[in-house]
């Protein structure tokens, strides 16, 4: 690592009745990579965008290489050598990949503008980054792996020297997250640094030179390499310490709440999936992308009609045809995307979590707002959303927040079966635990709980019992006594166990 590259002192950014950061610090040296961590809202993302020049600072000074720089825009950030990557790509998917690459700023040869510069530039930079494409390849051809390395290719194009990645691995499946890192380290070696935002610590202590960690919009701490442990890095996070995140409470199982015979699935019609699910039972779902843990969640609650079988709950048996017929029958399902098909962002909590109660609740014709108002309170108080008010739009709430409402809006209906697909996506570790929390209260209460994760540490942590699938089927089922990380990746790779009988 070399001299000091990027540096931030004292950098301070308010918004009305909100003070995002104050007076926080950054060094970035030149071929590094700085994981910058924090919970939500700790200003992570505040502080990107003022070095990425969306956003100005209210004070504090930003320097280059020595040199007090002030942004005004993205394009002086870039031809200043830093560049950000948005954990939700900026891409055209229209547009060809060397299109995107140079969009907005062309080269130009006699007023025209230069396809051969643009071709021969945009080959040159997707070597860089092994990505093995024809610069004219549809963006949308591409698997979304293969498209977050055309935003890095995009960001090289610009010469930029400082590259930050904000929770670049969010979407990716496991094969095309190594590839990032691998495009990470040769970055390094190139001299180029990279500030890496992410909440999976795991992906922090394989990557990071440094760890620089934020709460509540000021500096909490930071790690150098050799310091950079899990618990070290909670501990700075959320201010204490945090010795187990899991708590499962044995207790006794009910009736059989949700059983499941021969569903098949759209995607995988050649295999059918028979399990049950007690009542106060806590079930995971294990499995790499493209397993098909997904696609039967959605055939359970009618997203996505199955092809055949059955499903029973509460004592009544078919297939759910849609999700109005599935909810009626006591299912209810909080999807992966909560953004897309959770919430209605540009609307408020209490609008979102009376969403499925608006039938049952109804005035006639009309809204009821006194229910509204009460089951907006019941249910902010008991899941603990954090939100300046009932009036609040979702998209100004954090990624734990957002979940606890999307949770609240199915919870208001006294479900008897809650299906989760990816829980915690995108979440940071202290909203985790929250969720954790209340899945166990869940349970507690008599409700059963099915759930997909890609986190086998989720899966050991918070499961009664694992289902893990593998293709479209349920290559095998595991105990809470049986759990280990191996056994979970043998069924999930197809593989027998190897202390079967």
């Amino acid at each position: 690592m070399g001299d000091c590259l990027l540096e931030v002192r004292a950098v301070t950014k308010r918004f009305p009745g909100v003070v995002a950061l104050s007076g926080v610090d950054l060094q970035v040296r030149e071929a590094e990579v700085v994981a910058l961590i924090g919970e939500n809202g700790a200003g992570k993302t505040s502080l990107m965008k003022i070095l990425a020049g969306v956003q100005g600072a209210d004070e504090g000074e930003l320097l280059i290489e020595g040199k007090a720089r002030q942004f005004s825009g993205v394009h002086e950030a870039q031809e200043a050598g830093v560049a950000l990557i948005h954990q939700e790509l900026n891409l055209a998917d229209n547009l060809t990949v060397e299109e995107n690459m140079f969009l907005g700023r062309e080269p130009r040869k006699f007023g025209w503008i230069d396809q051969k510069l643009i071709h021969e530039e945009a080959q040159r930079v997707l070597e860089m980054v092994g990505l093995d494409v024809a610069p004219d390849t549809i963006l949308s051809d591409l698997t979304l792996g293969k498209q977050q390395l055309v935003e890095i290719a995009k960001a090289l194009s610009t010469k930029a020297r400082v590259i930050i990645m904000d929770e670049p691995t969010s979407s990716l499946s496991l094969s095309e997250a190594e590839r990032l890192f691998e495009v990470i380290c040769d970055l390094r070696q190139r001299g180029v640094s990279v500030i890496y935002i992410s909440h999976r610590l795991g992906e922090v202590k394989e990557l990071a030179d440094r760890v620089v960690v934020f709460r509540d919009g000021e500096n909490a701490g930071k790690l150098e390499r050799e310091e950079i442990e899990h618990d070290a890095m909670v501990r700075l996070m959320v201010g204490r310490d945090v010795s187990q995140f899991y708590q499962r409470t044995p207790h006794e199982l009910g009736e059989v709440a949700l059983l499941v015979k021969g569903l098949r699935s759209v995607e995988h019609p050649e295999h059918t999936l028979d399990f049950e699910v007690r009542a106060g039972e806590v079930v995971g779902v294990a499995g790499l992308v493209g397993a098909g843990r997904s696609e039967m969640l959605a055939a359970l609650f009618g997203a996505q009609p199955g092809l055949g079988g059955e499903v029973t709950v509460g004592g009544v048996t078919g297939l759910p045809r849609s999700p109005a017929e599935a909810l009626n029958r006591g299912l209810a399902l909080v999807p992966e995307d909560r953004k897309g098909q959770g919430l209605i962002l540009d609307m408020a909590v209490k609008e979102n979590m009376s969403l499925a109660s608006l039938r049952r609740d109804a005035k006639g014709p009309f809204v009821d707002q006194t229910k509204e108002e009460e089951l907006t309170k019941e249910m902010t108080e008991a899941l603990r959303v954090k939100t300046p008010g009932a009036w609040q739009l979702a998209r100004y709430l954090s990624g734990g927040n957002q979940q606890k409402i999307v949770l609240a809006k199915w919870l208001a209906l006294k479900p008897k079966v809650l299906l989760l697909d990816e829980p915690t996506r995108g979440i940071d570790i202290g909203a985790k635990e929250e969720i954790y929390l209340l899945m166990e209260r869940f349970a507690k209460e008599g409700m059963a709980v099915l759930f997909v994760s890609s986190e086998m540490e989720e899966i050991m942590g918070v499961a009664d019992r694992a289902l893990v699938m593998h293709e479209g089927r349920i290559s095998g089922e595991l105990g809470r006594e049986d759990f280990t990380e191996e056994a979970i990746m043998e069924l999930a790779t197809g593989r027998t166990l190897k202390n079967a009988s």
